[in-house]
C-alpha cells in the first residue's frame, strides 16, 4: 500500500469523482453525527483495576462532543515500584487533567512516561496536563509525521466541537520515538513496546505489561465500537494474525470494555475486517463502482457494531481505494 498521505490523496480523488457517494463518506476519524452514548468528563476519572497495578479509565462509545469532553477512548495507567506510565490521555486537556487527578488519588509516584498508541485526537489531545519536567512522551517513530500533518485540523475541529472543554488543549509531540521493540522501566516493572506495521494507522504502538501479561493495543483492537480504517485494511488483518500468536492473560482495547479475554477478543473485529476485504474484492472483480459498494459491502457485518452509521461507509471507501490497486 502507498504511504498514508498518498492513500489519503487517492481517497480524496475518488471522493471528487464519485460525488454521489461523497456525502456518505463525510465523517472523518473523529467526526460523526449524534453520539450513541454521552458521558461528561468528571473532575476525576474512575479507574478500574484490571490486574495488580493496571488501571483503565473507560471511554464512552460516542463521537467527540462538548458533553463528553473528548473522553471516548480507553486510557491505561500502570503503577510500578518507582514510577507510573500512562497509555493514552484522551481527547482534550480536560480529559487529561481528569486522568491525572485520578492517578494522583492512587499514587504520588512520578509519572515517568506517557505513551500514545497512535496519532488520533481521542488518544493524544489530553497530553498537555502531563507535560511536566521529567515526563517522557513516547510514540511510534511515524507518529510525528502523521500528527504534524493533521494537527491544525485536529485542533480546529476540537475547538469548535468541544467548546469550553477545549481550554488548554494543545499538541504535545513525543520525545522518544519507537522503531523496534523497546522496554520502559518503572523501577523493576518492565513494559515492552512494539511498533506495528501499517494497520489502523501507520503509527500503531502496543504496550505489554510483562508482570501481569496485560496487552494494551490501542485502536488495533475495537470492541462494540466499529473499527475505523485510517491505514491499511490488508495490513490490519496481517497484524491481527500476528497478534493472535502472542500470549496474554488479558487485553485492553482502544474502545470497548476495560479488559477482554485473549485471544477471543480478536474474533469480532477480524470477522468484520475480513468480510469487508472479501466482499469489496468481489465487487471490484465484477466491475462494481464505489457507490454500489457503499450500499452493500459487509452490510450485515457492519450493522453488528455501535457507531456503524458514522464509520462503516468511510471504511468501505478506504478499503475500496486500497483493494482497487492490488
Amino acid at each position: 500500500m502507498p504511504p498514508l498521505d498518498q492513500t489519503h490523496i487517492e481517497l480524496d480523488r475518488r471522493m471528487l469523482l464519485q460525488s454521489a457517494a461523497a456525502a456518505a463518506i463525510a465523517p472523518a476519524v473523529f467526526m460523526g453525527s449524534a453520539p450513541a452514548v454521552s458521558a461528561a468528563v468528571p473532575a476525576v476519572l474512575r479507574l478500574e483495576e484490571i490486574a495488580p497495578g493496571v488501571f483503565v479509565a473507560r471511554g464512552s462509545h460516542a463521537v467527540i462532543n462538548a458533553d463528553n469532553g473528548g473522553h471516548i477512548a480507553n486510557m491505561t495507567v500502570i503503577v510500578g515500584p518507582e514510577a507510573v506510565a500512562i497509555i493514552d490521555t484522551g481527547g482534550s486537556a480536560r480529559n487529561g487533567a481528569a486522568l491525572l487527578a485520578a492517578v494522583r488519588e492512587k499514587t504520588g509516584r512520578p509519572i515517568k512516561y506517557v505513551v500514545n498508541t497512535h496519532m488520533h485526537p481521542d488518544h493524544v489531545l489530553g497530553n498537555a496536563p502531563f507535560a511536566a519536567t521529567g515526563t517522557e512522551f513516547v510514540a511510534h517513530a511515524k507518529l510525528p509525521r502523521g500528527l504534524g500533518a493533521r494537527s491544525e485540523r485536529y485542533l480546529a475541529h476540537s475547538a469548535a466541537t468541544l467548546q469550553d472543554a477545549f481550554a488548554g488543549t494543545r499538541i504535545v509531540m513525543p520525545t522518544r520515538l519507537i522503531q523496534a521493540d523497546s522496554e520502559l522501566d518503572l523501577g523493576g516493572r518492565r513494559l515492552l513496546l512494539h511498533a506495528h506495521g501499517t494497520a489502523h494507522t501507520d503509527n500503531d504502538l502496543s504496550v505489554r505489561d510483562i508482570e501481569t501479561a496485560t496487552l494494551i493495543l490501542g485502536d488495533l483492537l475495537f470492541s462494540e465500537h466499529i473499527p475505523t480504517i485510517d491505514g491499511s485494511l490488508r495490513g490490519w488483518i496481517r497484524e491481527l494474525a500476528r497478534l493472535e500468536t502472542e500470549p496474554a492473560d488479558r487485553v485492553v482495547p482502544g474502545h470497548g470494555p476495560a479488559s477482554l479475554a485473549w485471544p477471543a477478543a480478536l474474533a469480532p473485529e477480524r470477522r468484520y475486517l475480513e468480510t469487508l476485504a472479501t466482499e469489496i474484492k468481489a465487487l471490484i472483480a465484477k466491475g462494481r463502482p464505489l457507490d454500489e459498494a457503499m450500499r452493500v459491502a459487509a452490510r450485515d457485518e457492519g450493522a453488528r457494531w455501535l457507531l456503524s452509521d458514522e464509520y462503516h461507509a468511510r471504511n468501505i471507501a478506504a478499503a475500496y481505494a486500497e483493494i482497487e490497486w492490488e
